[in-house]
C-alpha cells in the first residue's frame, strides 16, 4: 500500500497557512476575502494563488458569529417529509440561501425531550433566529427560543405568541369561501374531516369552517379519526359513508387527508366524485393535481410567505414584532360539483 493511501485527511487549510505560503500577513489574507476591504493587486494575486494551492476556503461560520446577518437561521418543524411541509421547506431554504443566510433544519418528533435537546443546538451555534413551522413543535420550545433572545418567526401558529413575528393565513375568509362553494354545489349534508394532532392551523381551519356554517344554521358532521395522514382520510370515509345519511359535501383540512378520503369513497363505496359527493382539500400539494385526484383545494402562497420571512429577518433589532396575513387561493379542479 502506498504511503499516500495511508495518509489521513489533513483537514482544512487555515488562513495562517495561506499567509505563510503567500509571504504576506494574516490580516492581508482576511482583507483579500472580505468584500470591500482594501488590498493591493499584487497581494491579492499571491493570496489567491496560495489559497488555490492549499484548497483554502473561508470559514464563514466562525467569521459570522460576531455578525448578526451572518449567523445561521434555524428552521424548526415536524413531519418534514409530508408534502406540504417539504414544499414550504424548499421555498424557505431556497429564499434564505439567495439572501446569503446559512440554514439549520431541525425535524422534531413527538418526544419533547429530544426536541428540546435539538433546539439547544441552535442556541449553542448562536442561531440568530428560529423559524417555526406549523404542526408539531410545542409551545414550550418556542418559549425557550424567545427567552434566549432569539428572533422567532411563526408560520401558521395563529398568533400564539405576541412577542414573535407571525405569518398566517386569513382562515376566516378562506373557510367561509370553502363552505360557500359546497353550498353552491347543492350539497345538503356537510362534513369536516380533521386531524387528531390538533395543531394550531388544523384547529383554526376546522373552527372557522364551523363558524361559517353556523351563520346559516347549517349542521356539519365532524370526525378526527387519526393524525394528519392519508390513512386518516380512509378511516374518515369508512366512518362517514357507512352512516344512513351520508355526507354529500366534505371539507378535509389537508389534501393528504382528502386523497385518502377520495380513494376510499371511490374504491370501497363505489361513489363518484363529484357526482355523488364533493370534496375540497387544503394546501394544493403536488398530488392534488394528479389525474387520479384532480382535487379542488386552496393554495397557500409559499413563495410570498418565504419572502416575508426574509423581510422579517432584515428588520431592525429594536423593531416591534411583525404580523403578515396572506390569502389562500382556491384552485378549482374536478372534485367539486357544479353550481349550475
Amino acid at each position: 500500500m502506498s504511503s499516500n493511501s495511508q495518509k489521513k485527511n489533513p483537514g482544512f487549510a487555515s488562513a495562517t497557512e495561506v499567509a505563510r505560503l503567500a509571504g504576506v500577513s494574516r490580516s492581508a489574507v482576511s482583507r483579500t476575502f472580505t468584500p470591500g476591504r482594501s488590498v493591493s493587486d499584487d497581494t491579492r494575486r499571491k493570496v489567491l494563488a496560495a489559497a488555490g494551492a492549499l484548497n483554502y476556503h473561508v470559514n464563514h461560520l466562525a467569521r459570522g458569529l460576531s455578525r448578526e446577518e451572518s449567523r445561521p437561521v434555524c428552521i424548526l418543524g415536524g413531519n418534514l417529509a409530508f408534502p406540504w411541509q417539504s414544499s414550504l421547506l424548499e421555498h424557505l431554504t431556497r429564499r434564505l440561501h439567495q439572501a446569503g443566510r446559512a440554514v439549520m433544519v431541525i425535524n422534531t418528533d413527538d418526544d419533547e425531550t429530544s426536541a428540546r435537546e435539538a433546539v439547544q443546538q441552535t442556541l449553542n451555534y448562536r442561531s440568530t433566529a428560529t423559524i417555526v413551522l406549523s404542526g408539531k413543535p410545542p409551545g414550550s420550545l418556542i418559549e425557550l427560543c424567545l427567552q434566549s433572545g432569539q428572533q422567532v418567526i411563526l408560520i401558521n401558529r395563529m398568533g400564539q405568541f405576541p412577542s414573535a413575528d407571525n405569518i398566517d393565513i386569513d382562515y376566516s375568509s378562506t373557510m367561509k369561501e370553502a363552505f360557500g362553494h359546497l353550498i353552491a354545489a347543492k350539497c345538503q349534508h356537510l362534513a369536516i374531516v380533521s386531524s387528531s394532532s390538533r395543531s394550531p392551523s388544523m384547529v383554526t381551519r376546522e373552527t372557522r369552517f364551523l363558524e361559517a356554517a353556523a351563520e346559516t344554521g347549517t349542521d356539519v358532521a365532524i370526525t378526527r379519526p387519526g393524525s394528519t395522514s392519508y390513512q386518516t382520510g380512509v378511516l374518515a370515509a369508512r366512518e362517514l359513508l357507512s352512516q344512513a345519511t351520508r355526507p354529500d359535501g366534505v371539507f378535509c383540512v389537508t389534501d393528504l387527508i382528502a386523497c385518502g378520503f377520495i380513494d376510499a369513497a371511490r374504491h370501497e363505496f363505489g361513489l363518484r366524485v363529484p357526482e355523488d359527493i364533493s370534496v375540497i382539500g387544503f394546501d394544493d400539494i403536488e398530488q392534488a393535481s394528479w389525474l387520479g385526484y384532480q382535487l379542488t383545494t386552496f393554495s397557500q402562497p409559499l413563495a410570498e410567505m418565504a419572502q416575508a420571512v426574509c423581510e422579517m429577518l432584515q428588520a431592525p433589532e429594536d423593531s416591534k414584532p411583525a404580523s403578515r396575513l396572506f390569502t389562500a387561493r382556491l384552485v378549482k379542479r374536478k372534485t367539486l360539483g357544479s353550481a349550475d
